[in-house]
């Protein structure tokens, strides 16, 4: 049965905004005392948050499907629909979130470091939300955005100041038995360690942690045996021991080529060549195994190694041994760069983006933007109210005009979206000048009569109004 899994496909999905609720308020006497729908509610998002405590991804091997819940739709009398639960996804520290491709969306290390693996969609605009002193009584309000929804990789990476790397049955689990209080299986025959292990070394005044990497064997990098599942937690520790077999009795096996091959692989894997060593010769307290490390170590020392010898069951060197990883994990620590304090990087939008892109696609267009899609999601396109008034917020924008300068004609196709999931028009414009001409949806000032300054003034309210609202929906922070 699987106990440890250090990487695992999860298809997570947000929660969906609840739609708006169109509502007239109704009392004795007031028949129509005015709009009183409610606003969706927002959507759950799916939330990954380090856990120290959590050491495997098991959970989410055997469940890989996550989902939050939604927003609950907005209702009569201004009541706003409750908002969806977060689903909050504990990983063990070290775990990085790739997207399908490979690419690194984030790496959480530190308890309580959180990532949105989804968003929750934003709930819809009831009617009350959408009045205005033009629009006194919407009959129509807007939908809920759907969630995100997707398939993230997520790869553990055991957070460890030491590494002892080396071949199968070189005695690394036995050492961290003895030198910190971790209990993982022992036994006599190759690929005992099937999961890295890990254990706390107390050695003075300095705490640090040890890991077993299992299964390097000769083209571990390239897949063979267990190498190419546990290089990746050699990753973060800061000093490698190799642990070698003094006592070996494979004929065709010695410590020092088995130093040069576990190093071939390493720098097969790529990344570690900056990472301190200290060679262990382990089993000395055999006595083939003292004559081999007396042999052997004169050789090691002249390549500049630091070396060691020990022994997991007399105990011998073994007080040295967790000194001398103290001080190297200690050094290793004192030169690291402090910690910078988290910095939030704003990108301003140029001065001349105008938040949509309109391109000639054979015979139609395509308008893509995150402002026009998202307002597409929102309208209800059974009610001509709400279409009309996603006809006039994509002209306020300059939608129109900029398909006037790219050539279309009533009766083009237009199409708003990505091609797997868009909304197809057929074009029907409302202006009947060019763009220097424009005003609002439907309007040619050439032809405008002189109106009453109090009825511009109430014209100029109502559309500051529509923007300002616009601009808060779009901005809720």
């Amino acid at each position: 049965m699987t106990t440890f899994v250090d990487r695992v496909e999860l298809h997570v999905a947000a929660g969906n905004g609840g739609h708006g609720c169109a509502s007239v308020h109704r009392e004795k006497f007031k028949p129509l005392g005015g709009p009183d729908g409610g606003n969706g509610g927002r959507g759950g998002d799916v939330i990954l948050v380090v856990e120290t405590a959590i050491t495997t991804l098991l959970d989410y091997h055997h469940s890989p499907h996550r989902k939050a819940t939604n927003g609950k739709p907005g209702e009569g009398g201004n009541r706003s629909g409750a908002e969806g639960r977060d689903l909050v996804l504990p990983v063990p520290d070290g775990t990085v979130v790739l997207d399908s491709e490979g690419n690194v969306l984030a790496d959480l290390v530190g308890h309580g470091t959180a990532y949105i693996a989804a968003q929750g969609g934003r709930g819809g605009l009831g009617n009350a939300a959408l009045s205005s002193a033009r629009r006194k009584a919407p009959g129509f309000a807007l939908l809920g955005e759907p969630g995100t929804s997707g398939d993230v990789v997520l790869e553990l990476k055991t957070v460890a100041d030491v590494a002892l790397v080396g071949y199968p049955s070189a005695g690394k689990s036995s050492l961290i038995s003895v030198l910190s209080a971790a209990k993982p299986k022992i036994a006599d025959y190759p690929f005992t360690t099937l999961v890295p292990n890990l254990g706390v070394v107390t050695a003075g005044s300095t705490v640090y942690t040890i890991a077993d990497v299992p299964g390097l064997i000769p083209g571990a990098s390239e897949g063979k045996g267990l190498g190419l599942e546990f290089l990746r937690h050699v990753e973060r520790c800061s000093v490698l021991v190799h642990v070698l077999d003094t006592a070996t009795l494979e004929s065709d096996r010695d410590p020092v080529s088995d130093l040069d091959v576990i190093e071939a692989e390493l720098a097969a894997y790529g990344g570690l060549g900056d990472r301190p060593r200290l060679v262990v010769l382990n089993k000395v307290d055999i006595p083939d195994g003292q004559e081999l490390a007396d042999l052997i170590r004169p050789d090691l020392e002249a390549r500049g190694y630091q070396v060691l010898e020990v022994s997991a069951v007399s105990r011998q060197g073994l007080r040295e041994l967790s000194f001398a990883l103290a001080g190297i994990v200690g050094a290793a620590r004192a030169a690291k760069p402090a910690e910078e304090a988290t910095r939030i990087v704003i990108r301003p939008k140029a001065v001349d983006d105008a938040g949509f892109t309109i391109t000639r696609e054979d015979d139609l267009y395509r308008v893509r933007g995150e402002k026009p899609e998202r307002w597409v999601r929102q309208t209800d396109f059974a009610n001509d109210e709400a279409v009309g008034y996603l006809a006039d917020r994509l002209a306020r924008l300059g939608v129109e005009e900029k398909l006037v300068k790219a050539g279309a004609r009533a009766g083009d196709e237009v199409v708003i979206g990505p091609e797997d999931d868009a909304v197809v028009f057929d074009w029907e414009p409302s202006l009947a000048a060019g763009a220097e001409m424009l005003g609002r949806r439907g309007e040619d000032h050439r032809f405008d009569a002189p109106r009453p300054a109090a009825q511009r003034r109430r014209e100029r309210d109502a559309e500051r109004d529509d923007a300002q609202r616009e601009y808060d929906e779009f901005n809720p922070f």
